[in-house]
C-alpha cells in the first residue's frame, strides 16, 4: 500500500511502499504539486526503481524551474538504495534521526 499527501506543515509525505504498482499514483500526485520542495519519507518503507524514476521525473521538472527536491527522514535502507543507484548525487537527502 502507498499513500501520498500533505502533512501538517504543508510538506508532502510518502508512506508505505513506492513500487511499480504504485508509481503512477505517485507520479499523478507529484504532477499536481507546483511548488514542491520537501518530501517526508518518515513513513516510506520501500522504494523500487520505478519509484526512483517517478522522483527523478519530478526532480528534472522542478530543477528546470530553478527548484528541486529535498527528501527528509530517509531511513537507512532507502538511503542505501539512493546511494547504490547514484541518486544521492541528484537529490538533497536528510537522514532519519
Amino acid at each position: 500500500m502507498f499513500e501520498a499527501g500533505f502533512g501538517e506543515q504543508g510538506d508532502v509525505f510518502f508512506a508505505g511502499r513506492l513500487d511499480a504498482a504504485q508509481a503512477s499514483k505517485a507520479e499523478s500526485f507529484l504532477a499536481e504539486v507546483e511548488a514542491l520542495g520537501v518530501i517526508d519519507f518518515a513513513r516510506l518503507e520501500y522504494i523500487s526503481s520505478a519509484g526512483l524514476g517517478v522522483l527523478l521525473k519530478a526532480q528534472k521538472r522542478l530543477m528546470a524551474g530553478g527548484g528541486g527536491l529535498t527528501l527528509t527522514n530517509v531511513n537507512h535502507h532507502i538511503r542505501d538504495v539512493f546511494r547504490y543507484s547514484g541518486f544521492d548525487q541528484i537529490f538533497k537527502i536528510e537522514a532519519a534521526d
